[in-house]
């Protein structure tokens, strides 16, 4: 199936906090899209997802030369499109660590980050992300989640998959147990997808997901299904009415037969 990609992107401050410690980027000459939620005091949140979306757009830009010395360790099992995705996250995290490491203004500061990079090839789409940033399918009528946090429930749901609800509803839900920036190296989970015509990837900061239900975003898809714009604009929309108690961001990527 030929298809082409209709991309949408936007980010809010909310309701309560002074400043947007989320960036997004919309790279459509190398079929990648990003969304990152930076944290860290004294503005250093949105300096590394700033960074870290820049360092990953800088190390696609570098590798369509051959001649360039790869940084990290290449995965012979894997695509090359799968290493240079994830070796792109990779080099964000060291760059991020690296500027916490020397700056006291910057100390401490991290991002998640979730990204879709679509290869024209392959027919394929890689999804890629570290911390809470998700990825959302909307296909058929239905939205899927197709990752899964790094946080400390999910971690602990991992260990003893039999937890109560009590149990769950006593651990704190806001705790992310992987970043870029925390250490000098990170694992990055990666997976394939083969998506059909008609599919709506969501890309989206937890300042959307923690303020409305899945239901909720499914229905602001349907309502304005047309529009990747309106969808957009309803989501953030949809986070502020609840309370916009974080920033709110969400790239939508719709794949289309040309």
């Amino acid at each position: 199936m030929g298809r082409f990609l209709r991309v949408a992107g936007l980010t809010d401050v909310g309701r309560e906090r002074e400043h947007n410690e989320d960036s997004f980027g919309l790279l459509p000459q190398f079929n990648l899209f990003i969304v990152a939620d930076g944290m860290g005091g004294h503005r250093a949140g949105d300096v590394a997802s700033q960074m870290a979306v820049k360092a990953v757009e800088d190390f696609f830009t570098a590798t369509e030369k051959e001649d360039i010395t790869w940084p990290f360790q290449f995965d012979p099992n894997l695509p090359f499109s799968v290493n240079r995705f994830v070796t792109a996250i990779q080099v964000a995290n060291n760059r991020i660590y690296k500027e916490s490491a020397a700056s006291d203004e910057h100390q401490g500061m991290g991002t998640t980050i979730v990204g879709l990079l679509s290869v024209e090839d392959h027919g394929a789409c890689h999804i890629a992300h570290v911390g809470d940033s998700r990825c959302y399918r909307a296909r058929n009528g239905s939205l899927e989640l197709l990752t899964m946090d790094h946080s400390l429930v999910n971690d602990y749901l991992r260990a003893a998959p039999d937890l109560s609800a009590d149990q769950l509803a006593e651990l704190p839900r806001n705790v992310i147990t992987r970043a870029l920036g925390m250490q000098d190296s990170v694992l990055v989970d990666v997976q394939t997808v083969i998506p059909e015509a008609g599919d709506l990837f969501i890309l989206c900061s937890d300042g959307l997901n923690g303020m409305i239900s899945d239901d909720q975003i499914l229905q602001c898809v349907q309502v304005h299904r047309d529009d990747l714009a309106s969808i957009a604009a309803a989501l953030v929309q949809r986070a502020n009415d609840a309370g916009g108690e974080d920033n709110c961001t969400v790239v939508l990527i719709e794949c289309a037969e040309e």
